[in-house]
């Protein structure tokens, strides 16, 4: 899908547009605290999205895509009409962790609906303070839309997809966690320490620069022009513990110009559940 939009607005952008009418504030933190930390404060007219609730549809077995399945296509209508979003709205999204909590999960399922006006806000809600953006307290007031949604636009690869990308030389299969996970060091949130064997580590932070700012465009271009050669994007699968930090290496690579590839949902919490080879630091 063709777009003039860049994927990331910075604070200043950002602060230049916080009065306008078609601008749709999300504040998109995850973890246990994340949705009191936004009612104690947010960035003014923010309103909350919540990665278990509204961007996932979260089973008793992780076994059965992942930790973070996509919800359905009738589900992420109702949380987006809820949020009053509309075809039209600008929508504009920040965590603390730039991206990579849950900022850019959203960015993707937006953008897989159609959805073009859609950022991520660089450097997330600590730089958009130190820029001056003024906070709230206050639970904001807006009006449901009715946004329908008919399909997924970006492709997907699912776990049997991922078995035959594996190993052959016409597939690139990304795993977007940090080194430690990826070899087998240690795992925070899934059973099993280890990664998909065939799979190459690139860590979604090598997308930030020392600052804490995504790389710019061309330095971005760069690496993954230089990483991807002549595998065509259909043939790239990008996947990290449940779906989610994926999403930050597939915004980097839309902001560097290049196509959007696939995203692995159920990724290593999936993978590590269903009796698939692993390499794991005991078969090493």
């Amino acid at each position: 899908m063709s777009h003039k939009l860049s994927p990331i607005i910075n604070p200043e952008g950002l602060l230049q547009l916080k009065d306008s009418s078609e601008i749709v504030l999300i504040d998109a933190r995850a973890g246990a605290n994340a949705e009191e930390n936004y009612k104690k404060e947010h960035l003014k007219d923010a309103r909350y999205v919540d990665l278990n609730r509204d961007l996932a549809t979260v089973e008793k077995d992780p076994a059965n895509g992942g930790r973070h399945p996509l919800p359905s296509l009738e589900k992420f209508s109702e949380v987006l009409s809820k949020l009053g979003i509309s075809p039209k709205s600008h929508v504009i999204i920040y965590d603390d962790k730039n991206g990579s909590n849950a900022a850019a999960r959203f960015w993707w399922m937006l953008r897989s609906i159609g959805h073009e006006k859609v950022q991520v806000l660089n450097g997330g809600l600590q730089e958009a303070i130190k820029a001056g953006f003024p906070l709230s307290s206050e639970m904001e007031d807006f009006t449901p839309t009715d946004y329908k949604v008919s399909n997924w636009k970006l492709a997907v690869a699912d776990i049997e997809e991922v078995e035959k990308a594996r190993n052959n030389s016409e597939n690139i299969v990304i795993d977007v966690r940090d080194k430690n996970r990826f070899d087998g060091l240690t795992e925070p949130l899934d059973l099993i320490a280890g990664h998909i064997p065939g799979a190459i580590n690139v860590p979604f932070s090598e997308n930030l620069n020392e600052d804490g700012f995504y790389k710019t465009a061309e330095d971005l271009n760069k690496k993954y022009t230089t990483l991807l050669g002549d595998t065509k994007p259909e043939n790239v699968i990008i996947h990290c513990g449940s779906g989610v930090t994926a999403c930050h290496t597939l915004l980097a690579i839309d902001y560097a110009g290049i196509e959007i590839p696939k995203l692995y949902v159920g990724s290593w919490s999936e993978w590590s559940r269903n009796d698939r080879e692993m390499f794991t630091k005991e078969t090493e």
